[in-house]
């Protein structure tokens, strides 16, 4: 699955309270869910972004609790992947179990800044930042990893399976 798109950058510890505010818990619909996303670290953020955008963060990307919110929102408000030197393990379970793919790649986040445009390469773990000519390497998913993520996720990962049975 290959990827294109802009770069919004963010620091450490970006925690699920700032990515999706505690306010909005008793929602479970994406698209508002998507209507309030990172609106507590960021309030233009909705503004600016795009389908098909980054967000790139330095380490602890998810940290907090362990909404599931969280990455909804951010797959729901368009964002097609979040590449981070770090990430919180919950948040990265539950983006994976949600179809959101994320990358963790120190030398892309040192190297990038935010309006950088990225095409991103999911199966060889390539970042290439077309804005400043570099390219960099993550670690790409495991195959099982690789099969949830371009399904959009556990569930229509699984329901695919049982199709087939």
């Amino acid at each position: 699955m290959k990827l294109k798109g802009k770069v919004h950058k963010y620091g450490a510890n970006v925690n699920t309270d700032v990515i999706i505010p505690a306010r909005y818990l008793n929602v479970s619909d994406p698209n508002e869910l998507a209507r309030h996303c990172m609106e507590d670290i960021d309030a233009d953020f909705l503004k600016r972004v795009k389908a098909g955008d980054i967000i790139m963060a330095t380490t602890n990307f998810g940290c907090g609790s362990s909404r599931e919110h969280a990455p909804l929102a951010i797959k729901s408000v368009g964002i097609s992947c979040v590449i981070a030197k770090s990430f919180a393990r919950i948040f990265f379970r539950n983006a994976i179990n949600i179809g959101l793919p994320l990358l963790e790649c120190a030398a892309a986040v040192k190297s990038t800044d935010s309006g950088d445009i990225l095409e991103v390469d999911l199966e060889k773990g390539k970042i290439r930042n077309i804005t400043k000519g570099k390219t960099f390497i993550a670690r790409p998913y495991p195959d099982f990893m690789a099969e949830l993520i371009a399904a959009g996720g556990l569930i229509e990962y699984t329901k695919r399976r049982l199709a087939r049975t």
